[in-house]
């Protein structure tokens, strides 16, 4: 694959930049510091560094939620309670906790705790009901779960399909108290409040390279993945991104509106905000009508993003107080170029450090020197080389082994793999030996594929270009296109279904749409029953958003469904001919026939996605 328009990065700005930063130059260093100590088998770990922040700032605000405070020593101190209580359950070194909370402070507390023992914090996504929630509980094989008040009619869906002995592990975290613990759950408050406060020695002992967390993705085989994410990684992201790159520092609040579960959220927030001891700043779910008030209300310097809710903020109408807030900085990522500048000027923001990184791959791009339209520097060992889009793999040359792709061009990133930079993976070790590629650039070799094409913007920078294979995103998730098809595919109406993303004007990412092959007449498809399919069965961020009919699928040689031209006719009228498309346009609304106008107020932007 060739493209010519990447936007390149200059040396001349990148030193321009680092002039700028001249006065955090002794945090950058004490990023640079942290990345060179950080050893995989060192005794070193979250759950110390709560400790650390405890025992020599006990006072300093760790969390704000709300009107609420917590200072370092209550975090610790709580932390402690939760622990004590699950290691007298007999969690310790390896076990899995599943944590099946929203964002509050009592899911952070709860992954210090679980962390803490050298156990593993399941972060459970919580739009997660029916087969795929009970497929991630069975997957991560938890020996207790810890689900809040707030999560016990997803939890509902799947509890007769638990086993004997996590079905008596269930455990009930109150939030507003209107739904009592039920009779088959412990009440998680009530038998933590006797627990002693003080750290346990489990915590002295964790190393490292130990698991800190599961972080659920989507990936190509359909249902969700678990990726393994470690302390030495956590520290990496807390090193490399909160304090090389963000610069942060004690006196910093950090606005989180993503959802806990996601990596953007427990690894490179919460590792930047523990990295510098500053604080973070718990939304329970992102709100455009609120995101800047609470920004203010809490004071915030900095917060965390995905492309998307930028595009919200940025569709939201501007007013006249757009700017009063005291943000310097925020991370993420996805955040495209077309919009870049105009969200950068309209909330002056500082610096937008836009980064790459997916839970499994083992390194990070950041954006470092504060450029615009990228994501950011890597030093670490990456390439990027030639890809045939229609032959789906990498271009080998003569010799056989993969050739780079220039400054300029885009092809597919590929990152080493090492025992200084290893691939932890998935808990399905078939999942994680799939991502690998061997004899790369000389026999022997062993690179980690992404999945993934940037641009070579020159000087270890790159920027996202888009993705490979079946997956898409679409609200910031993953959609395993296999997933959805085989969901689909339960209804007796429906033959055959392909999936694919397709391009919304306005909108980032590709939203879901799946053409179809009846088996009745399609005069006795039942549209509301494909509708109450749907939405019971998958997240509201997998449901297909067009249905397009057609009598026989087309397959490749190879018996795979052809994509290419789906994907380029999408939903267009003008382009599928004589099949038709349904389309789900509105929360409450089912499938119905898209028209012109329809389509037309879609391209507009005008109608709710």
């Amino acid at each position: 694959m060739t493209q010519t328009n990447a936007k390149l990065v200059s040396l001349p700005n990148i030193l321009t930049q680092l002039a700028r930063q001249a006065g955090s130059l002794h945090i950058k260093l004490q990023g640079v510091y942290e990345l060179a100590t950080s050893k995989p088998h060192k005794n070193k770990s979250i759950g110390l560094l709560l400790e650390k922040h405890a025992r020599n700032r006990p006072e300093h605000v760790a969390i704000r939620y709300e009107d609420v405070t917590y200072t370092y020593d209550q975090v610790n101190r709580k932390a402690n309670q939760y622990a004590h209580y699950l290691a007298s359950k007999g969690v310790g070194t390896g076990d899995v906790v599943a944590v099946v909370l929203e964002n509050r402070p009592e899911t952070m507390i709860a992954v210090l705790a679980i962390v803490k023992l050298g156990a593993i914090s399941s972060m459970i996504n919580t739009s997660q009901r029916g087969d795929v929630l009970l497929h991630s509980l069975t997957l991560v094989k938890p020996k207790l779960i810890i689900a809040g008040e707030e999560m016990l009619d997803n939890m509902s869906t799947v509890e007769n399909e638990l086993d004997d002995e996590l079905g008596k592990a269930l455990h009930y975290l109150r939030d507003t108290g209107e739904v009592a613990c039920p009779d088959h759950y412990t009440n998680f408050l009530t038998v933590i409040a006797d627990q002693p406060d003080h750290n346990p020695e489990s915590t002295k002992s964790v190393k490292m390279h130990q698991p800190c967390y599961y972080i659920f993705t989507s990936g190509t085989t359909g249902l969700p993945k678990a990726s393994v994410m470690s302390h030495y990684r956590w520290f990496k992201s807390l090193a490399g991104m909160g304090l090389a790159s963000m610069n942060m520092n004690k006196n910093d609040i950090l606005y989180v509106s993503l959802p806990l579960y996601h990596n953007n959220a427990l690894t490179v927030s919460m590792a930047a905000v523990l990295g510098s001891g500053s604080c973070i700043a718990i939304a329970r779910k992102f709100s455009v009508s609120r995101f800047w008030d609470e920004i203010r209300h809490h004071e915030a310097t900095a917060f965390c993003y995905i492309g998307e809710l930028c595009r919200y903020l940025l569709n939201a109408p501007e007013k006249d107080t757009d700017k009063n807030h005291n943000i310097r900085v925020c991370v993420g990522n996805g955040l495209r170029s077309d919009i870049w500048m105009e969200f950068k000027e309209r909330f002056n923001i500082e610096h937008i450090n836009e980064f790459y990184g997916a839970s499994e791959c083992n390194l990070v791009f950041t954006n470092a020197f504060n450029l615009d339209k990228t994501a950011g520097f890597c030093p670490l060992s990456y390439n990027i080389v030639q890809y045939d889009i229609e032959e789906d793999d990498a271009i080998r040359g003569s010799d056989g082994f993969m050739l780079p792709a220039k400054a300029g061009s885009s092809g597919l990133l590929i990152t080493e793999v090492t025992e200084k930079q290893p691939f932890e993976g998935y808990t399905d070790k078939d999942a994680s030996n799939s991502k690998l590629m061997r004899d790369v650039f000389k026999k022997g070799d062993c690179w980690f594929n992404t999945g993934d094409l940037v641009n070579n913007q020159g000087w270890r920078h790159v920027s996202f270009a888009d993705r490979l294979g079946d997956t898409f995103r679409w609200k910031g998730e993953n959609v395993a296109t296999t997933e959805v098809e085989s969901i689909l595919m339960e209804l007796k109406s429906i033959e055959h279904a392909v999936v694919y993303g397709v391009e919304i004007p306005h909108t980032d990412g590709r939203a879901g749409m799946a053409t179809i092959t009846p088996s009745v007449p399609l005069d006795q498809v039942d549209w509301a029953e494909i509708t109450r399919h749907v939405r019971e069965k998958m997240p509201a961020y997998e449901i297909p958003l067009f249905l397009r009919v057609r009598e026989q699928q087309e397959v490749t040689g190879t018996f795979k469904y052809r994509k290419v031209e789906l994907k380029e006719e999408a939903y267009h009228l003008d382009k599928v001919g004589d099949e038709p498309v349904w389309a789900l346009v509105g929360k409450d609304a089912i499938y119905e026939p898209l028209t012109k106008d329809i389509e037309a107020k879609i391209d507009a932007g005008d109608v709710s996605l």
